[in-house]
């Protein structure tokens, strides 16, 4: 009798067993997929936010060459400005993902950037899109 009351048992508890094993299979599987899945969504994120910051270091060199050969009282704001632009850019943290204020720090570099756009009377369009990215004027 005890072996058949075992057996029962055994038919009645498959179900908790199968729920069980197909729980942990299923959190594995998806644990692995969420990483991947992280993985590529960081690497595109990290991808734009580095094509942004590339063009703002770009437009900033390019302007300091443009108005270091002229350098007058109206002009020495704008390079002030200028100036502060590229050393906050070069302060940037590109190989720390983790850092904290990450986001914090690239929308004072927006700002810089913008007001640097202001003085030199400039309109920029920084599109980022699947052919690249560009900064047009």
């Amino acid at each position: 009798m005890a072996e058949n009351q075992d057996l029962f048992d055994t038919i009645v508890m498959a179900d908790d067993r199968f729920h069980g094993e197909g729980y942990r299979e299923g959190y594995e599987e998806g644990s692995s997929l969420g990483m991947m899945e992280g993985r590529q969504y960081g690497t595109l994120q990290g991808a734009k936010i580095g094509s942004e910051i590339g063009c703002y270091q770009g437009f900033a060199s390019a302007w300091r060459c443009l108005l270091h050969s002229c350098v007058t009282e109206k002009d020495s704001k704008k390079m002030k400005v200028l100036e502060s632009l590229i050393g906050m850019i070069q302060k940037f943290p590109y190989d720390d993902p983790t850092y904290a204020q990450l986001h914090e720090d690239l929308d004072r570099i927006r700002g810089k950037f913008k007001q640097l756009c202001s003085l030199l009377n400039v309109q920029p369009d920084f599109k980022i899109n699947a052919e690249g990215s560009g900064l047009s004027f």
